[in-house]
């Protein structure tokens, strides 16, 4: 027998990682990580839709146990609170445009590190690479005194803005990468058959790169969505988002659990909407070139 026919055939890398999550044991652990995590999620739930009377006295399972308890008038109750219901569309203000012009303006320049040619290219990248190790908290009191003075300070456009700027580097970082590896081929032969930049980058990079973009749409909206630190130094009491005012609404022992209940949760389930809506880009973004 030849050494050729004795030798182990190899496994493809994707089909290791298949055959790895088809194990029994591998699923228990999986489904009980799952568990873990939707435990807190549907106590909150529960939570939401339980008086505060019940709350105070028993704990969110007993609902399980006595379904009666349940009932939307929390929700009710939270449509008529005007400042939660302010807040809640400014987060909407706030988040949508702070990830709709990161995704933007990073394609844009991830194309133009990628592909094009022009002077100062790498050092300007290198910049940008550069200005992921700057905290966040380093830039607050700075860009504040300068909000303060442009009439920026204490408004959407604002919170916006300081989002924007600190999202651009780790997204530009990251679309520049993955637009490298396009094939070259690919571009030339764009570029024989007529097409322009804007072209090539609307119609061939974009719909290439739609698994990354994806994923760094998601990153930016859950990291705007939940952020409390910048709105809470940027954003008057007119431009608050929902999480500031979920922390304005807190009193001793919980007391308002019937407003914060349901208002941690419509905070909640909207990220988790968005990222179920988008978890096949978001899969496909993370394990791009992880498996052959």
């Amino acid at each position: 027998m030849s050494a050729a026919a004795t030798a182990p055939v190899r496994t493809p890398g994707s089909r290791r990682l298949r055959r790895w999550l088809g194990n029994g044991v591998v699923q228990a652990f999986l489904l009980l990580v799952g568990l873990v995590w939707i435990t807190p999620v549907a106590g909150l739930l529960l939570s939401s839709l339980r008086s505060a009377a019940d709350s105070s006295s028993s704990g969110w399972w007993t609902a399980l146990a006595d379904p009666g308890q349940l009932s939307f008038a929390n929700y009710a109750a939270l449509l008529d609170n005007a400042g939660m219901t302010a807040a809640f569309w400014n987060t909407v203000l706030i988040s949508v445009p702070a990830t709709a012009l990161v995704v933007g303006l990073a394609a844009l320049a991830g194309y133009a590190f990628a592909w094009l040619e022009f002077p100062g290219r790498d050092w300007l990248f290198l910049l940008v690479v550069a200005l992921l190790v700057v905290p966040v908290q380093v830039g607050l009191l700075p860009v504040a005194k300068l909000f303060g003075a442009v009439g920026l300070f204490g408004t959407i456009p604002g919170v916006v803005l300081f989002h924007v700027a600190y999202g651009l580097p780790f997204a530009i970082f990251l679309l520049r990468n993955y637009f490298a590896e396009i094939p070259k081929e690919m571009l030339e032969a764009a570029r024989m058959d007529g097409g322009g930049e804007w072209r090539i980058f609307t119609r061939l990079v974009l719909p290439v790169g739609r698994p990354a973009i994806a994923s760094l749409a998601i990153f930016q909206f859950l990291w705007v969505w939940n952020d409390m630190l910048v709105a809470l130094l940027f954003a008057d009491s007119q431009s608050q988002p929902l999480t500031v005012e979920l922390q304005s609404q807190v009193r001793q022992f919980g007391s308002n659990i019937d407003v914060l209940a349901p208002g941690a949760f419509l905070s909640l389930v909207v990220p988790l909407v968005v990222f179920l809506v988008f978890q096949r880009h978001f899969v496909q973004g993370v394990m791009a070139g992880s498996v052959k």
